[in-house]
């Protein structure tokens, strides 16, 4: 009996450990009218309006276990206006998973350094950062991956799991935004904070892991989601496959020992909880690094952890996958085959360099609505994954090599559709300019063969236009100025670009077959060309790829001083989650480079350069295009100069698809300048900023817009004084990552 009595005095003592009051500090908290945060014995509960009037409830919880502290979300729940609430989840734990591996320069960036001495430690430290050929967690490697050294080994990568030793919780309030915070986070080499946060007027709740590393050469990628969720015979996870069919799992299968990734259409997976829903996905742009396909790998997952409960988040896979191969003869069917498998070896992870603190986010959707109904509101945030149209603009990407001149050759016709046109086409977009002639074709070839050639894609490119969609064969020339540049013509026209050019062969010459023709064989030539067929130029991925220490090494050229020379193109390469802006540091700042160097302002043109494209990819996450000023979409026998003169002029904006521009300029002039803008957005805002620069040094303007809710517009009237200021430019971001961003522009004196 005595024993009995001392067994249960012993669980008393252990249940008061396990309630032991944890109250959040609530000093720092200002929330929002419509927000509230209440006390709790152990943590603290808010409540915040969602997009429709529906009442959304989120309790936190620092939980006792094991002797430390372990956050829990205790609750989380939904309603309708002056309905009942539903519960969506409880006693839920923040889970993280965490993959490392070691950061290297590639041999292309190395290769370029070397040739141009500059191979020094400093150098190669800062281009390993800016690598887009690498595959960290591939063991050994192979030279398909452009790898510098010895192959990699096994006890390079690393996993591990979060574990947490919270001792405090805080409440920060910031406009209309609450977030808890609860510290003592270890994952792997990382540590920091967890972070949830909650915005007035969106049903939206954020999950991150803030955690920094002072290890070197870290890439990683990462696991976010909760653990805990009953398995109950109401509960089923679902979501669309990659043809868009519905499909659901009730967990009557097996455990699981891993997370099991689904190929889910728009990156969402949704737990129907009965009366209401919970919607798991990840941040739309930020979350992804730059491939050379947009192949849907699996990037939520579900985890049946036992009979009695489950585990739900976001995930980047271990391991990339090529297109599928294409063609009807063996030749082209091989070397595609060698292609798609090479891609697998360009999956380049994560920035994490010493002391950054990096953002692994996931968000959840709570709704008291059913899946489906849930799915559309997410998606809402997205505009369906599609690219609005905007009255006055025209939607404008490119740089794909979609080796489009060598499948109809294979096929032996032109006379099909390609599986890449109803990709842009759901996608809105109504200008493709494509990139053939790059590892496809006879691009080197001085003449017959490629004019042949540039004949089919000719042809093709007006069998795929419509009449609001257009196919321009452009093409990334490479030959002559340094790195790798992309050219733009506002017609079809043949030339060659042979290295070297044949002696016998002169700039231009009549074709009895092609007419008049081209032969470049010089930087003048070049120039001469480009004038001629008032067409544009401009350097692919700067600072990275084949294009490291360009456009640096030819700023002060002709060319580049051209106004024939536009700028850049802009991708999100690398991806570090400590940055407030996507391709914070490589696309923006040699923008700022450029138009420093140049008498007039350079400008950053949003591109994909990626391969092969089928409809059940998840291609718009991985892309960000240009809304250009154009009325119509010219027709394919019509001249193509009004989108290369509005190129040229900088008449568009960058646009990741989330923020859309409607109008902007600069009123006044010197000291009563004002830089007006108007945009539409769907995630709640985080700043907007105005950069500017005297040719030497660039300072900017933070606007902070924390107090916005989703689904929006917005007007900037922002006083400046232009006096000195050579250009100056505009960008605005939300708080998942997603941007927009102007073309620097003059302002008067």
């Amino acid at each position: 009996m005595r024993s009995v009595c001392v067994a249960f005095a012993l669980a008393l003592v252990a249940a008061a450990a396990g309630a032991q009051s944890f109250p959040c500090n609530r000093s720092g908290a200002k929330p929002a009218p419509g927000m509230s945060i209440l006390a709790a014995p152990d943590g603290v509960e808010l409540t915040w309006p969602g997009e429709r009037g529906e009442e959304l409830r989120a309790r936190f919880a620092l939980r006792m276990k094991g002797g430390v502290g372990q956050p829990v979300i205790a609750e989380l729940a939904a309603r309708k206006a002056g309905g009942a609430w539903i519960e969506l989840g409880k006693e839920l734990t923040p889970d993280f998973e965490v993959t490392t591996g070691r950061r290297r320069i590639s041999t292309t960036e190395l290769d370029i350094l070397k040739k141009n001495h500059n191979d020094t430690p400093e150098a190669e430290n800062e281009y390993k950062w800016n690598v887009f050929w690498d595959a960290p967690l591939e063991i050994p490697g192979t030279e398909d991956n452009h790898l510098v050294g010895p192959g990699r080994t096994a006890d390079e990568v690393k996993r591990a799991s979060v574990s947490y030793a919270a001792s405090t919780c805080r409440v920060e309030s910031d406009g209309d935004r609450v977030s808890v915070i609860f510290n003592g986070l270890t994952l792997g080499i990382f540590a920091g904070d967890l972070q949830f946060t909650v915005y007035k007027g969106a049903n939206l709740l954020r999950q991150e892991a803030r955690a920094k590393t002072d290890a070197q050469n870290v890439a990683f990628l990462y696991k976010a989601g909760l653990k805990g969720f009953p398995i109950q015979p109401a509960a089923k996870l679902e979501w669309r496959d990659d043809a868009q069919v519905w499909q659901k799992y009730e967990f009557g299968g097996d455990v699981n020992a891993q997370p099991v990734d689904l190929q889910a259409r728009n990156r969402l997976e949704i737990l129907d909880a009965g009366a209401g829903a919970l919607a798991i996905f990840p941040p739309p742009h930020k979350f992804f690094f730059a491939r050379e396909n947009e192949v849907n790998l699996g990037y939520v997952y579900y985890r049946k952890d036992g009979e009695r409960s489950f585990s739900l988040g976001v995930m980047q896979p271990e391991h990339g996958r090529g297109y599928a191969p294409w063609g009807q003869t063996d030749a082209v069917w091989n070397r595609r085959v060698h292609v798609a498998r090479s891609q697998i070896y360009n999956y380049a992870l994560y920035n994490a360099p010493p002391g950054t603190v990096q953002r692994m986010a996931v968000y959840y959707y709570l709704s008291p609505e059913s899946a489906r109904a849930t799915q559309e509101d997410v998606l809402a945030y997205t505009h369906d994954d599609a690219y609005k149209p905007v009255p006055g603009f025209k939607t404008l990407t490119g740089h794909f090599h979609l080796d489009f001149n060598e499948m109809i050759r294979d096929r032996g016709t032109s006379d099909f559709m390609p599986t890449w046109v109803p990709v842009f086409r759901g996608l809105g977009i109504n200008i493709v300019y494509l990139a053939d002639f790059h590892d496809d074709s006879d691009y080197g070839d001085p003449g017959p063969k490629r004019f042949y050639e540039q004949k089919l894609y000719f042809e093709g490119a007006r069998k795929m236009s419509d009449r609001d969609f257009l196919v321009m064969p452009a093409e990334e020339v490479n030959s002559f100025l340094g790195g790798h540049w992309y050219l733009m013509l506002p017609r079809p026209v043949y030339f060659s670009h042979a290295v070297p050019r044949p002696a016998d062969q002169s700039f231009e010459e009549d074709d009895p077959t092609y007419g008049h023709v081209y032969h470049l064989g010089s930087i003048e030539d070049v120039e001469n060309f480009v004038n001629r067929e008032q067409g544009i130029i401009w350097t692919a991925h700067p600072r990275t790829k084949s294009s490291a220490m360009y456009p640096d090494l030819y700023k002060d050229e002709d060319f580049f001083l051209s106004d024939r020379f536009i700028g850049a193109s802009w991708e999100s390469l690398p991806v570090d989650l400590s940055e407030a802006r996507l391709c914070e540091v490589r696309c923006f700042g040699v923008n700022d480079d450029m138009s420093n160097w140049a008498p007039k302002p350079k400008f950053m043109l949003a591109e994909g350069d990626t391969y092969m494209k089928v409809p059940s990819d998840e291609t718009y996450p991985l892309l960000a295009i240009n809304y250009l000023k154009l009325d119509k979409v010219p027709a394919h026998n019509e001249s193509w100069s009004p989108i290369v003169d509005g190129i040229r002029a900088g008449n568009f904006f960058g646009t990741t698809g989330e923020i859309l521009f409607h109008k902007w300029g600069i009123e006044g002039a010197g000291a009563n300048s004002v830089y007006t803008a108007t945009i539409e957005y769907t995630f709640p805002l985080e700043f907007a900023e105005l950069v500017w620069s005297d040719g030497t040094k660039v300072d900017r303007k933070i606007i902070r817009l924390t107090d916005t809710g989703p689904f929006g517009t917005k007007s900037f009237r922002i006083p400046f004084d232009a006096t000195g200021k050579k250009w100056v430019r505009f960008d605005v971001w939300d708080s998942a990552g997603d941007g927009a961003w102007l073309q620097p522009a003059v302002p008067k004196q």
